[in-house]
């Protein structure tokens, strides 16, 4: 953004206003602050939508989406020479422009009020340093729900993520090899053959004209049928469990210290928070009061254990470490509250959710009755039904489906008639629910020889598939291709280790630093955003990206899933708006 929109219209000396739309507005609290726009002679952000008095001495910055709403409140701004709200303008879409909007732009607009007209192709959230989202929490009902009449409504929506995906390849210099997941439904095929032909018929216009050719990354598209379990698991590691038991809200964490409501914001700028999020919370409550030692160890300011009070008076002393220990304060707060909520109920549901996800309790017993794991927590009254409905889902996945009466009985003994669709409406992402599937579970990788927690056994399986498209052990039946891809990633470069002139070449290609670029629709998982660290770490040669149409909590995917079935009562996606 800085080197295509800021250094593109920065002259010396000279202050501009920035307009943005709900997107813009939200991509640029992403990445920067308002610190940063400063530094980028930018003195005011606007919202484009508002009613805005007119500053006629000022140049403007529009960045905008190419959508028409956006579009017609810029032409409101620049009706007529004499009517120009600003001086002139500087007009930055985040993506392809429509020749209709545009020739609307051209016959409206006073010539030479635009000094820049130029798309930047970001359309997409940069949520976090390897995870992005595009935003698009509605796709999930039009990509799933049974109604015929949301036809329209998701063909619009599947060409506006392609477009998407399509910034977010060439934001990375990349033109993947692009491949998706067969089964269980045609949502990734469709999807990865309109990404596709965009990324063909972006390349072909690319000013930069630096890539013609696929490069070697891939890009894998995902149905979010693909794994159910990681969606309704109680993770214990540290972000995950925050904002799967805790009230956070964008980002927001709310909390009290010294009796008083303080709010934080749980971001990449916080270095605390990026080195212990994806730890253990048992590692995390170790390392929060060890990192506190150091720091007032400096100062000799406290002996002993560190409380929170303590800290307290130690912030009092020493202005120059207050930034530093309110950041440890958040966290122990974070950490000390999703405690609490574990102790009082979680921890004995994670030892039964362990042993149903993974069919073998923790000294590695296959477990046979299912059913009988399950029961003590549908009758333990202090679970709440929310906790319950998870825990029925993952008996059932277990099973790979159940009979009709099974469920029902489930359903009765628990008392949750109207909450039911919760655990229906799976089988609209194509998880089968009722009756049993005949078809046998994929297998998985053992990692029995992986240290893990008691309570945190489970492996989500995007990170089976991370490992396996780095290492090339995709099947291509299940994973087949949309592209001609480099030799490197089709199944010729699996090759045997006495030709090693071809495995050299394998591995140079890997080392140039090669992308795995990831796309499940229908939101991820916290734990799921952690494999992509944990991948990227372990196979240093490449870096795996993460992304979906928007980010999941358990809670918010269920109540996503009980609408599946409902009218959509007004449609709030179409293309243009």
């Amino acid at each position: 953004i800085k080197a295509t929109v800021f250094d593109d219209c920065k002259k010396e000396g000279e202050w501009k206003i920035m307009l943005l739309d709900e997107f813009t507005t939200r991509l640029l609290a992403s990445c920067c602050k308002m610190t940063d726009l400063l530094e980028e002679s930018i003195t005011v952000v606007e919202n484009i939508y508002k009613n805005r008095e007119p500053v006629r001495q000022m140049k403007a910055l529009y960045f905008i989406t190419p959508t028409s709403k956006s579009v017609d409140c810029f032409l409101r701004d620049f009706s007529s020479k004499s009517e120009n709200k600003y001086k002139a303008a500087y007009l930055y879409f985040t993506d392809f422009c429509p020749d209709s909007l545009f020739n609307k732009i051209k016959t409206s607009c006073p010539p030479k009020s635009i000094r820049r007209c130029k798309e930047i192709n970001i359309s997409f959230i940069p949520h976090e340093s390897q995870v992005y989202t595009l935003d698009v929490p509605d796709a999930f009902y039009y990509c799933y729900s049974p109604d015929p009449g949301n036809a329209n409504g998701k063909d619009a929506i599947m060409e506006a993520m392609a477009e998407q995906i399509v910034t977010v390849c060439a934001t990375l210099d990349e033109n993947p090899g692009v491949r998706y997941k067969s089964k269980p439904l045609d949502n990734a095929s469709k999807l990865a053959q309109l990404v596709e032909k965009k990324l063909e018929d972006y390349y072909k216009i690319d000013e930069k004209r630096l890539i013609k050719g696929k490069t070697h990354s891939q890009l894998l598209i995902i149905d979010r049928g693909f794994d159910p379990v990681s969606t309704v698991l109680h993770e214990l590691t540290f972000q995950a469990m925050a904002y799967d038991l805790l009230p956070i809200e964008n980002d927001t964490y709310k909390y009290k210290t010294d009796g008083k409501e303080k709010e934080a914001i749980l971001e990449e700028d916080d270095d605390l928070w990026v080195k212990i999020r994806h730890r253990h919370i048992a590692v995390v409550l170790e390392e929060i009061p060890k990192l506190m030692k150091e720091i007032s160890s400096t100062k000799k300011a406290t002996e002993g254990k560190t409380s929170l009070s303590a800290l307290t008076q130690l912030m009092k002393k020493m202005p120059h470490f207050r930034k530093q220990i309110t950041k440890q304060v958040v966290h122990l707060n974070l950490a000390e509250d999703c405690m609490n909520k574990f102790k009082l109920n979680i921890e004995k549901l994670c030892k039964t959710e362990q042993d149903l996800a993974l069919g073998t309790d923790a000294e590695g017993q296959k477990v046979k009755d299912a059913m009988r794991v399950l029961l003590p927590v549908l009758l333990n009254k202090n679970h709440d039904n929310c906790d319950k409905i998870r825990a029925i889902l993952l008996y059932i996945f277990s099973t790979n489906g159940t009979t009709e009466e099974n469920l029902d009985r489930l359903i009765q003994n628990v008392k949750i008639e109207n909450e039911s669709d919760m655990i229906r409406n799976w089988s609209y992402l194509g998880v089968p629910i009722v009756p049993q599937s005949q078809q046998g579970k994929p297998l998985r990788k053992d990692r029995s020889a992986e240290e893990t927690f008691q309570l945190s056994r489970w492996t989500p399986f995007i990170k089976d598939i991370m490992e396996d498209a780095i290492d090339n052990r995709l099947d291509s039946k299940e994973w087949p291709y949309c592209s001609q891809c480099p030799a490197v990633w089709n199944g010729s470069g699996a090759v045997s280790a006495r030709q090693k002139p071809r495995t050299n070449y394998l591995e140079l290609d890997r080392k140039n630093g090669s992308k795995l670029i990831i796309f499940v629709i229908g939101g991820i998982t916290y734990s799921e955003m952690r494999c992509a660290y944990e991948v990227s770490q372990a196979h240093k040669s490449c870096e795996v990206i993460i992304g979906s149409t928007h980010i999941l909590t358990p809670k918010k995917l269920l109540d996503d899933i009980k609408m599946l079935n409902k009218p959509k009562d007004k449609v709030s996606f179409t293309k243009e708006e």
